[in-house]
């Protein structure tokens, strides 16, 4: 028989036959299945139609199975059980999961964020696996629609609809530069940072629009590098005068590494939001809605301390991802 002809029956039929056999009474089927005696009786007149044979025989207030209803109910045993397993709400059991889960994500977020949520990931499910591919701003969409990527951790500066989207916190920028720098040592202004060479790394696309925005009506910044990661532009910081603008606490954390200074942006820039972002079709997903639970929490409190720590603008407005 093929699929469509299958279509085309009343497959609820075979599950009153399995309960029919079950309680051997009519009364009794019709109470579990919810219909009154004569609409189980309506049914199993369709079932005997069906299967030619009268299925059973009634003997006392009890139905006496026939020798075709008893094997059609154990041959019904196996699917029936698979189709209860299949439509049951999944209790989803982290250290059984071996997912590989395909995160899109910045090379901040790779140093700074999600280090600090892979130790917990690990311990409550250490049989996951994470392909982790670089974010690509312009598309974020595809990538997460046709790419089959799971999860982006990011701050997107397109248009995200009709993705859905959770906040992990704000986050501010600060400036590097070397212990050489002519500005080491000295207060930063708005011309010092108009008038030295920059680099932009593309951890910070979302950080470059917001900065480009708060200085419109300034004079373009000389952009000597551009890079998807950090350590192209400290091979040559040494080398010339260059400032790094990225966030705060990739900042703070890579000056430890480098021996390098730290410095406020000289004019106002409100924190931004970051977020993960996924497609509707992982929405209740339960391997994703456990992991995006994980990732919000732990990441969330660590953003949220760092943002007492370096003394983050928290009372600006937050700044939604793009309509």
């Amino acid at each position: 028989m093929k699929v469509e002809e299958l279509y085309r029956r009343d497959l609820n039929l075979l599950v009153a036959l399995q309960v029919l056999v079950e309680e051997r009474s009519v009364s009794r089927a019709a109470a579990r299945l919810n219909l009154s005696q004569s609409a189980m009786s309506r049914v199993l007149g369709r079932l005997r139609s069906l299967l030619g044979d009268p299925l059973f025989t009634r003997q006392g207030q009890n139905l006496v199975p026939t020798e075709k209803a008893l094997s059609m109910s154990s041959a019904l045993d196996e699917p029936i059980g698979s189709l209860k397993q299949l439509l049951s709400p999944i209790d989803f059991d982290p250290r059984s999961c071996d997912q590989t889960f395909t995160i899109v994500t910045t090379d901040y977020a790779m140093q700074t964020i999600l280090p600090f949520a892979l130790p917990r990931i690990y311990q409550e499910a250490p049989n996951v696996a994470f392909e982790f591919l670089p974010l690509q701003d312009e598309h974020l969409k595809e990538q997460l629609t046709y790419g089959r990527a799971d999860l982006a951790i990011c701050h997107p500066i397109y248009s995200i609809e009709p993705l859905q989207y959770g906040g992990l916190g704000r986050v501010g920028v600060s400036c590097l530069l070397s212990k050489q720098h002519p500005l080491a040592h000295k207060q930063m202004c708005l011309d010092d940072y108009l008038n030295f060479p920059h680099a932009m790394i593309a951890i910070s696309d979302g950080v470059k629009s917001l900065i480009e925005r708060a200085l419109e009506d300034k004079p373009k910044r000389r952009m000597v590098l551009r890079a998807y990661h950090l350590e192209a532009a400290l091979a040559i910081v040494d080398m010339m005068p260059l400032i790094i603008t990225v966030p705060a606490d990739l900042a703070h954390l890579v000056s430890e590494r480098y021996d390098l200074i730290v410095k406020p942006l000289p004019f106002h820039f409100t924190s931004f939001d970051y977020s993960m972002i996924w497609h509707p079709r992982c929405e209740h997903s339960p391997a994703q809605e456990w992991l995006r639970s994980v990732v919000k929490e732990e990441c969330g409190k660590l953003i949220a301390k760092r943002v007492v720590e370096m003394g983050l603008d928290t009372e600006a407005d937050a700044m939604a991802p793009p309509d």
